[in-house]
């Protein structure tokens, strides 16, 4: 059986199933040493789900991402991925995963399709299937035609659009994005964002979507709110601002972290 047949396999086994969590925490915690970065951190996200991690520079976010990427090891608690869980069932939990950190990772003097191609190859999809998916891919975002041109020769919003389908390319069920549009203009950051929900709507897939901007959040979204390691939120939109009393989701927020006001972009 080849590689391309094995990755289909694994990502339609029943662990999609609607019962399972596309991602679950139970009782996280994570310390730098002295300092405690993430403490006693539970929640889950449905499958086909979009998912805002909100929360300040600083709240935990990096970290969090960080052990559900099993980058960090899971000193305190569990993680699961589709009901794998990812110290024990590491290599079937990072099959289903589709990871964008906040710093840029496209190697600037290759080009745009070697990128993708190395990406792939680690992932052990055959040449052919790798090129099938990058064509595909790239010409979902209007780039087909730029494959071939090193990718330092991209915008900021061009270079993470390129990230997220290199993200996309084992066809991950879940995806996570950590700060994705940190640094772009707001031309750049709603297209980035409208890519991304339209991938929950046509393909199902479950978005952790982490951010320190409000003006991200959509009413449909599941609401995550992280301050100083500890989480101080969890339900939809509506239900957060209900919770806290407030009217608005900036206020919301305000309320959850202790922040006095917000101004009219969004920003914290």
């Amino acid at each position: 059986m080849g590689p391309d047949v094995e990755l289909k396999t694994v990502h339609d086994k029943p662990a999609t199933d609607a019962s399972v969590p596309a991602l679950e925490l139970a009782a996280v915690s994570y310390a730098y040493g002295r300092r405690q970065a993430l403490d006693n951190i539970s929640f889950s996200i449905a499958p086909g789900r979009f998912a805002v991690l909100l929360g300040l520079n600083g709240a935990g976010k990096t970290t969090l991402f960080s052990l559900i990427s099993h980058l960090f090891a899971t000193r305190n608690g569990r993680i699961h991925v589709f009901g794998n869980d990812i110290d024990r069932r590491s290599g079937e939990a990072l099959r289903r995963l589709g990871i964008v950190f906040q710093a840029r990772t496209l190697d600037l003097d290759l080009t745009i399709h070697q990128n993708l191609a190395y990406h792939a190859s680690l992932h052990g999809i055959g040449s052919r299937e790798t090129d099938r998916r990058i064509h595909e891919l790239m010409q979902s975002i209007d780039m087909s035609d730029r494959l071939h041109e090193k990718a330092r020769s991209l915008s900021g919003g061009q270079i993470r659009r390129v990230e997220i389908i290199r993200a996309l390319l084992h066809q991950p069920s879940l995806l996570l994005l950590d700060e994705a549009t940190v640094g772009l203009d707001i031309k750049s950051r709603a297209t980035i964002l409208a890519d991304i929900r339209r991938l929950v709507t046509e393909k199902s897939i479950s978005v952790l979507w982490a951010t320190h901007l409000i003006d991200e959040v959509s009413h449909a979204d599941q609401i995550i709110v992280l301050n100083q390691g500890k989480l101080v939120a969890n339900g939809t939109t509506q239900d957060v601002i209900k919770d806290t009393g407030a009217d608005t989701m900036n206020e919301a927020f305000s309320r959850l972290t202790g922040i006095i006001s917000l101004n009219a972009g969004g920003r914290l």
